[in-house]
């Protein structure tokens, strides 16, 4: 079995392979159980902290699981809150092929996800996006959607202003045109594309700030209580999702707009698989809103780490 580091890990999956891989694998699918999401109590007082595992293979083909924590206390420590190992194995002979870092794979798969569905979403002559959060992904969400999308100008806003310059000068994205937003909603209006990474548990980002055309990205929260977005983005939007059976289960960003009556289930438009095979066109109009939510999926780590292998 071979071990991939991190930086190896990066080394081969450029942006642009893995997207293209990502749509590969939307378009054929795989066998996917749902993922185990466990509680698990955290010291000190620290905010609880999630155990994930994540299978999935391809007949014949590759099996892979991904083992990750998510800890909302390493923020005090200088810490990714997600970590993360992937095992890549035969689906032939369930040997062990491959021990990946799963954070980098974590990281690269989740971005080129969000940079995927804005190729089908953002309008075709979106130049300005904004990311909102300053933590690991940021960096990786504005050098993905750069990727599929050249030129753009990149603002970041954090909480912390200090850490939204810091991310605007993250190596990921040396040679971009980024810059520190002061102020959210001015940020917001001006946006052609906005991408959100926290772990806000109370909307950012609000329905009446969106302009015509703008393509909203949400991709922070992962859990029926953590929210990036309020109700009337969800009501002025039409909403795409990754995969119906994550997003409208786990994301509090579609969960609590259900149950107080500002979304149907049946009226998410599509998903990454209907993106993917051409069922669904993605964006009808230049002046509609988009909104796409990921909870992430087992098949982009599967897919992304097949293309690891291969290139290796």
């Amino acid at each position: 079995m071979k071990i991939f580091d991190a930086p190896r890990t990066a080394d081969l999956l450029p942006w642009g392979a893995v997207v293209e891989a990502l749509e590969r694998g939307f378009d054929r699918g795989c066998d996917m159980p749902v993922r185990h999401h466990h509680r698990v109590p955290a010291p000190g007082g620290d905010p609880e902290a999630t155990l994930l595992l994540l299978p999935a293979w391809t007949a014949g083909g590759y099996l892979g699981v991904k083992v990750a924590t998510v800890f909302p206390g390493n923020v005090s420590r200088d810490l990714g809150t997600v970590q993360a190992s992937y095992i890549l194995s035969s689906a032939v002979t369930g040997r062990p092929l491959a021990l990946i870092d799963g954070l980098e794979l974590t990281l690269r798969r989740t971005a080129a996800a969000s940079a995927l569905a804005s190729k089908f979403l953002a309008r075709t002559d979106a130049r300005r996006l904004l990311v909102v959060g300053t933590g690991n992904l940021a960096p990786h969400l504005a050098a993905a959607h750069a990727a599929v999308r050249p030129d753009l100008e990149i603002e970041f806003w954090g909480r912390r202003p200090e850490k939204a310059l810091e991310a605007s000068r993250s190596p990921l994205v040396h040679g971009l045109r980024t810059v520190a937003a002061p102020d959210l909603e001015a940020a917001v209006r001006r946006a052609d594309i906005v991408s959100t990474a926290t772990l806000a548990t109370e909307p950012l980002v609000l329905g009446s700030w969106l302009q015509p055309g703008v393509h909203v990205d949400l991709v922070g929260g992962f859990t029926p209580a953590m929210r990036e977005a309020d109700d009337e983005a969800i009501r002025r939007s039409t909403v795409f999702v990754d995969t119906r059976a994550g997003a409208l289960v786990e994301a509090g960003d579609l969960t609590q707009p259900i149950e107080s009556g500002a979304l149907a289930p049946d009226d998410v438009a599509a998903d990454l698989y209907e993106l993917c095979r051409g069922e669904h066109a993605g964006r009808k109009a230049e002046g509609e809103i988009t909104l796409f939510k990921s909870v992430g999926a087992a098949l982009e780590d599967l897919f992304a780490a097949i293309l690891l292998w291969e290139r290796s």
